[in-house]
């Protein structure tokens, strides 16, 4: 069936340039070319820290295992050689907290971001106790545990390096707003390619006056203790701009 087109207001996923150009020359399996765009999809709508995939959901989603199969081959085993062939050439990045065969491994983009992150859950791992393997099924078992999220990295992932003087404004935002606000205000500086401070924190204390959701005072509202906050932030720091 021929494809009706792209509709009025679909949602688009960046894809870097390289993939677009000498990535795609060289790359010649279908299984590592389809695997490397599902998993860019992927990543983009993950909204944890850090932004990586486990074998599990690779595995588990639908458009590449129906895309992946066929009579002569197992979408599973597709998969997991596209994600070999994907690591293999650097376009992606692997976490192997168990060895090469073990569960829990999870696969991130090799981008800047990416690799701080990669850096990080080795770090992690290094600290953490040994846990014996109890013998589990590739992409079966629960994943490690995720780092926990900070807004110094989320910073340093999305807008660049952090001074002292900022660092104790990261500092009091981590404090002051929920989590959840600090990651889609960092998400909306990145997809409007406003990448300061500034351009965040404005967007943090609109929604602590004015109220997140169409406008309507919710909890952290100006009647919340919380707006003492804001008023000394901006004799402290100036008032960010709208």
């Amino acid at each position: 069936m021929a494809f009706a087109g792209f509709p009025r207001g679909a949602l688009y996923t960046p894809v870097p340039n390289l993939l677009l150009g000498p990535l795609l020359e060289q790359i010649q399996d279908l299984a590592e070319l389809k695997v490397t765009l599902r998993s860019l999809w992927l990543l983009h709508r993950k909204r944890t820290r850090p932004q990586a995939l486990t074998l599990q959901e690779l595995v588990a989603d639908r458009a590449l295992t129906r895309g992946l199969s066929g009579p002569a081959r197992d979408a599973g085993e597709e998969i997991r050689r596209g994600l070999r062939l994907a690591v293999d050439r650097g376009t992606l990045l692997v976490y192997r907290p168990g060895g090469v065969d073990a569960a829990g491994q999870l696969y991130l983009l090799n981008t800047e971001a990416g690799r701080r992150a990669l850096d990080r859950l080795v770090l992690l791992r290094k600290d953490a106790p040994v846990v014996e393997d109890n013998g589990a099924a590739e992409g079966c078992a629960a994943a490690p545990a995720w780092e926990k999220p900070n807004i110094f990295a989320l910073y340093e992932d999305n807008v660049g390096s952090i001074s002292p003087l900022l660092a104790d404004q990261l500092k009091e935002a981590e404090q002051v707003y929920p989590w959840a606000w600090v990651s889609e205000a960092f998400e909306i500086a990145v997809t409007e390619n406003k990448r300061s401070w500034r351009y965040i924190a404005g967007i943090l204390r609109r929604w602590a006056a004015e109220g997140k959701d169409n406008g309507k005072p919710g909890r952290h509202s100006q009647k919340d203790d919380r707006q003492k906050y804001l008023e000394a932030y901006e004799r402290r720091w100036g008032r960010p701009p709208r």
